[in-house]
């Protein structure tokens, strides 16, 4: 699964007329045109087939001109005044082929006033400021004004000419204007447009305009030459002309701050239902594309998913889909069967329903996405397909769409009323209350004093089964919409459509009850769908030991985790600011004076140009862009080489990213009614059965260095309280003693010797600062399959040197070869990988004919069992830790947060050393008694008023 989003904005509308003047005229069964339709589905067809060939989207988009009039004609109202108006035969065909995007369930963007290259500028902008790789399909000169190749905290911009196949990047747009993109708006004002009706200056065809921005740098200074000039014609037309060719460039400068009407997210590949593309197709007589729809021809393996997905056997053997059951019979889904409960009495007969059924599907809708401050607005539950319902609890007015404080509520029970009602049964023993990500759910009725339980989660158990299969297209993500459509067949009606987009958005408490009964009532149905399906699988596949002694527990543990949060220093963390802010401008400084100039110090093409060119620092390599890459191994080398400019830049790349990330960001997301920061845990978040932690991520604090110390230290304890972490002690080498059976350190482990000296000493012979420093790299480095060449970068040495390090390591420690190869060669004939307490990673590529996606998947098969039965562990000592402590009497006790390999706890300073005996022994135990490991897990514990302090 890809780590990085990558946009692809289509210019729909030149698709649209290179489809007309493609192909002869063509009508549908109802004798509308639809030629022009014809081509531009076959070409969106083939775009998802050469995408797919090539490195897929995360994320597509459509873009449209609305019309041909814009601002620029109230600037300029000649402009695209030669133009003549559309072919009558194509005009039917503009709706239609919006009608084609949507049937590939793809989003299709216009807007009134603007035209299609600035939506996609701003869109670009968006993206690529956000860390998104944008890829722009069209050849539109004017859009090469957009192509960058981004640095540390942008993604890149590029452009896919489809009629010649050909990506345009920085080099491309250099061959064919001369200068880079973002003068290439000095070169269009200059030379004009015909088509568009730009002036330019008469005369200065794209060679001139091409010379005299070169020479000038830019068009200001291209025009402030010409008085200084010899007498030439030349020299005439830019006198004369000036305006007109300042004009020119504020018409063809695209408007990169559009009101976005529809979020980024919005445009995620989540995979396309045949039934709306089949509907379309066999509406319109596009027999031949219906036939290889159903025949599945040209399928993707990527999450485009614009075709349907034909199967993936790389790496499974046998059934290609890993024994997988089919979807057991039921009937399509009917959201006109839904009820809306508006009074007592409907809601007393489905909770009497409910506790028949003995398993319900509950769903929450609310006012906002942050399960700690959104107000809960209706309930919805469901016993069967389509036996769903959906009870309103805080809509605004009858009609919706509207917030007048005047206007008529609708019918609805009090939320407390209803909510004392729903108690009982949402705690019943007796009956299983199924959710979808039910974490959320389980947070939001807490607030109201609503406990849930017991509980199953379609989501987590989606990923006990399916964890890794969107490598190769067939697992993807497991949001509920994309298990809809995956499993069910079916998708679900999307927020958006309930609620609007952009400026038009409403809450979804002032949605009408009809349309909110259809969609928060389906979210019950297809939750209750899936478990109906997903559940059984678990024991066909074996993935109950792991859900069911692993994950469950953890669901209510983690929510309870999230509800704590845990308090943060405000003035601290802003004095850390301040302090930083104040340290990067003094490194800004020097770095400027070690360059002897000031430059954008975020800009890898400028400061690749002082390292290698101006300074002629050695090791400078150039990308395919031409331009010199300065990542952080680069910099370090050059740091470790004595260039000061170096060190500088690394430590202001960290300073500004730990201040963006962590002191401003953390200020930020104080809750105003808790006074906490309130993270939210991902179950589903790390292939390998890691949480993640996001809203904030508090996870990539640096661990061992002294800024990453002072942000812990803005983590404090309440009055009276103190902070305890407690942290695994190396329990990935411990782990990997146990899985690879290595005597010698079983012995290091069982004996408390230095892990790290012990294989400095079996490595080299002697133990040192140096050979330990040496012993530790290896011994984590080939834990995750790094090759000679990785090693080498790391260790310092050449290849071949790297090599002999690994074959020694390997003579010593004979069972590590051993449990790396016979590690591979399962996961290359079963697919996937296990961990000790059976969780599955899916690797669909680890037998892929590409070079790069094999050796990545074979990377990553080595460490995932060890990575993931570290992670099962901790998730084991977690759901024991509260019941434990509870016990002992240390009920009082907070656990707060999980990072990696280390849990911290919140409580009374008195109660630090019993506390520390109940928690060391359930972390020491976790693993028993579904495990008994031969190495023991040691566990480092610290406490103190602040996080920092507790390390």
């Amino acid at each position: 699964m890809a780590d990085k989003n990558h946009l692809y904005l289509v210019d729909g509308s030149a698709y649209i007329f290179r489809a007309y003047h493609r192909l002869p005229p063509l009508t549908d069964p109802e004798g509308t045109p639809v030629g022009a339709v014809y081509g531009y589905t076959t070409m969106l067809w083939k775009l998802a087939d050469d995408l797919d060939a090539a490195e897929g989207p995360t994320h597509l988009a459509v873009i449209l001109d609305k019309s041909g009039r814009s601002f620029r004609n109230d600037i300029y109202p000649e402009y695209k005044a030669n133009r003549p108006p559309a072919p009558e035969d194509l005009v039917p065909q503009f709706p239609l082929i919006r009608d084609a995007t949507r049937a590939f369930s793809l989003e299709c963007i216009e807007e009134e006033g603007l035209e299609a290259d600035d939506l996609i500028a701003s869109y670009a902008r968006k993206a690529a400021a956000d860390g998104w790789d944008v890829t722009i399909v069209s050849s539109d000169k004017d859009l090469m004004q957009l192509v960058s190749e981004g640095d540390d905290s942008t993604g890149r911009i590029d452009m896919l000419d489809t009629m010649k196949n050909q990506r345009i990047s920085i080099p491309e747009v250099e061959e064919k204007f001369g200068v880079g993109p973002e003068l290439v708006g000095d070169v269009l004002a200059l030379m004009g447009d015909t088509a568009d009706n730009i002036p330019g200056i008469f005369g200065v065809g794209p060679k001139t305009a091409t010379k005299l921005i070169q020479e000038h740098g830019n068009l200001t200074a291209a025009l402030d030459s010409a008085p200084d000039m010899k007498k030439s014609k030349l020299k005439e037309r830019l006198l004369e002309h000036r305006a007109d060719a300042e004009l020119s460039r504020v018409l063809v400068t695209l408007k990169e701050d559009c009101d976005l009407p529809v979020a980024l997210e919005d445009f995620k590949l989540d995979g396309v239902p045949p039934e709306p593309l089949a509907a379309f197709l066999q509406k319109h007589g596009f027999t031949s594309l219906l036939r290889r729809l159903d025949a599945g021809s040209g399928s993707p393996e990527r999450p485009t998913n614009l075709n349907p997905a034909k199967p993936v056997t790389a790496g499974v053997a046998g059934d290609e889909h890993g024994n997988r059951q089919d979807v057991p019979e039921m009937p399509a889904v009917d959201r006109s069967a839904y009820e809306c409960v508006q009074d007592r009495a409907a809601l007393d007969r489905w909770i009497e329903k409910c506790l028949a059924a003995r398993i319900v599907a509950v769903d929450t809708e609310t006012s906002g996405l942050d399960a700690m401050q959104a107000e809960l607005v209706g309930i919805s539950l469901a016993t069967g397909p389509n036996e769903a319902c959906y009870i309103p609890l805080a809509h605004h007015n009858e009609g919706g769409g509207g917030s007048d404080m005047f206007a008529e509520k609708p019918k609805q029970i009090d939320r407390d009323e209803a909510l004392e009602a729903l108690r009982a049964m949402l705690a019943s023993d007796s009956v299983i209350k199924i959710g979808q990500n039910i974490k959320y759910d389980l947070n939001v009725l807490a607030r109201y004093g609503v406990e849930v339980t017991p509980i199953d989660d379609t989501m987590i158990i989606s990923f006990a089964l399916d964890a890794g299969r969107g490598e190769a297209g067939i697992g993807g993500g497991h949001g509920m919409d994309e298990l809809s459509v995956r499993h069910l067949g079916h998708t679900p009606l999307s927020f958006k459509e309930i609620c609007g987009t952009g400026k038009k958005a409403i809450p979804f408490g002032e949605v009408a009850l009809d349309r909110a009964t259809e969609y928060a009532a389906e979210d019950a149905d297809v939750t209750w769908r899936l478990h109906k399906h997903l559940k059984p699988r678990l024991a066909i596949e074996g993935g109950s030991k792991v859900y069911e002694r692993v994950d469950r527990p953890l669901i209510p543990v983690v929510a309870q985790m999230e509800r704590h949060g845990i308090k943060v220093d405000h003035a601290q963390l802003a004095k850390l600011s301040g302090d930083f802010a104040t340290e990067i401008g003094k490194l800004e400084t020097q770095i400027h004076q070690d360059a002897g100039e000031e430059f954008t110090i975020g800009s890898p093409k400028q400061l690749g140009t002082i390292l290698f060119e101006k300074l002629g620092h050695k090791g400078g390599r150039k990308g395919k862009s031409g331009q010199y890459s300065t990542d952080q191994s680069v910099l370090e080398k050059l740091a470790g080489d004595g260039a000061e400019i170096a060190t500088r830049v690394l430590e202001w790349r960290q300073l500004s990213k730990l201040k963006s990330t962590y002191t401003d960001a953390l200020q930020a997301a104080i809750n105003p009614e808790t006074g906490r920061v309130h993270t939210s845990y991902s179950l589903v978040g790390a292939q390998t059965g890691r949480l993640s932690s996001t809203d904030p991520n508090l996870q990539n604090i640096p661990i061992r260095t002294e800024i990453g110390r002072q942000i812990r230290e803005a983590f404090v304890a309440e009055p009276g309280n103190v902070l305890l972490a407690a942290d695994y002690s190396q329990i990935e080498l411990r782990l990997a003693a146990h899985m690879a059976d290595v005597p010698s350190l079983k012995e290091a482990f069982k004996e408390g010797e230095d892990i790290h000296a012990r294989t400095a000493k079996e490595m080299y012979g002697e133990v040192d600062r140096d050979t330990r420093a040496k012993a530790k790299t290896i011994n984590f480095a080939i834990l995750y399959g790094i090759s000679r060449w990785g090693l080498a970068g790391r260790l310092g040495v050449e290849p071949d040197e790297a090599q002999e390090v690994i074959d020694t390591y390997f003579a010593r420690f004979p069972g590590i070869q051993n449990y790396i190869s016979e590690t591979l060669m399962a996961v290359k004939e079963r697919g996937y990988s296990e961990t000790l307490f059976g969780r599955k990673t899916w690797f669909p590529r680890i037998n892929s004919k590409n070079q790069a996606e094999r050796q990545g998947s074979e990377r990553a098969a080595i460490n995932a069992p060890i990575q993931g039965t570290s992670a099962d562990i901790i998730k084991r000592a977690m759901a024991r830790m509260m019941p434990t402590l509870d016990d002992a009497g240390l009920g009082h006790v907070k656990m707060l947060l999980q990072v990696h390999d280390e849990l911290v706890f919140e409580l009374p300073e008195g109660d630090v050393e019993a506390a520390s005996t109940v928690i060391e022994k359930v972390m020491a135990e976790a693993a028993e008694p579904a495990v008994k490991l031969s190495v023991p897990l040691g566990i480092d514990i610290g406490s103190g008023n602040s996080w920092g302090a507790a390390h």
